[in-house]
């Protein structure tokens, strides 16, 4: 009789369940791409589902030729709220993603694992 009733096989299994799952999770959110705007999308920021800026599209109606300071004050405002939209969005799939897998864990998720 195994002390404390644990099949420690059994755990194992678990345990290299859980790896697969995180890995193939990770994979989703590498392959996902989130696109976050402002200013109406004037522009637009693509995020990588781990939060990785991958692109930045600033439309050219966002730009006034006879103001350049304000202009550059505008767009770095506009891309600073589409980066923060990306973002809201990328949390939202990262917990869809990885959230069930937390669960798994005890919901006190596993320290040293990324995403954890």
């Amino acid at each position: 009789m195994n002390p404390g009733g644990m099949d420690m096989q059994a755990l194992l299994q678990q345990a290299q369940q859980m790896q697969q799952q995180l890995v193939q999770a990770q994979q989703a959110l590498d392959e996902t791409e989130v696109e976050g705007t402002s200013g109406g999308g004037l522009v637009k920021v693509k995020l990588s589902g781990r939060g990785q800026v991958e692109d930045i599209t600033i439309d050219p109606e966002a730009v006034d030729p006879d103001d350049a300071a304000d202009t550059a004050e505008t767009i770095a405002d506009l891309v600073l709220a589409a980066i923060r939209d990306a973002e809201a969005q990328v949390e939202r799939i990262q917990q869809e993603k990885m959230g069930p897998l937390a669960q798994g864990l005890g919901g006190g998720g596993m320290p040293g694992l990324p995403g954890f």
